[in-house]
């Protein structure tokens, strides 16, 4: 993404920030508006001739660039894991970590350790994790319980 003065071209085909069209103006014309404005002359596309160019506040300029990156990498699967029997400000800690996480575009897959008789503790365990986080993922399968560990993933 291309901002400002970094633009070489001599004509730009300039949108402004809700959108409206300004039509062609040479390059110096669009960074002067761009200032009085007080926001940034971003071009979109290299393709053309001329460029389009947006108009974009400062800090927009830089979530979109943002967005843009997340959009294009892969989601990674996160693991988390707990043990059946967890403090409350533990569990609270978890699950901002988990809504972080899903958040951003990335799986987290949750792992209970079970020993013993710990399974159904587990299995209601992440039954909550679940409820709790149900605005930000949702479950890909049920929760799976083998021999020592009970395991659920959440997908954005």
């Amino acid at each position: 993404m291309i901002k400002n003065e970094k633009i070489k071209a001599s004509e730009v085909h300039v949108t402004g920030l809700a959108g409206e069209d300004f039509g062609l103006m040479s390059t110096s014309e669009a960074l002067k508006l761009a200032k009085e404005l007080k926001v940034d002359l971003v071009c979109t596309s290299l393709m053309t001739s001329p460029p389009p160019c947006k108009l974009i506040g400062a800090g927009a300029a830089k979530q979109e660039a943002l967005a843009d990156k997340r959009k294009d990498r892969a989601p990674k699967t996160k693991e988390i894991r707990l043990t059946p029997h967890i403090e409350e400000h533990d569990y609270d800690t978890k699950r901002t970590q988990m809504e972080r996480i899903l958040k951003t575009g990335d799986i987290v897959k949750l792992v209970v350790k079970i020993q013993g008789k710990q399974g159904e503790a587990a299995k209601k365990l992440l039954e909550d994790f679940i409820r709790d986080l149900k605005p930000f993922g949702k479950p890909s399968t049920g929760i799976q319980l083998s021999g020592k560990q009970a395991v659920v993933e959440l997908h954005p």
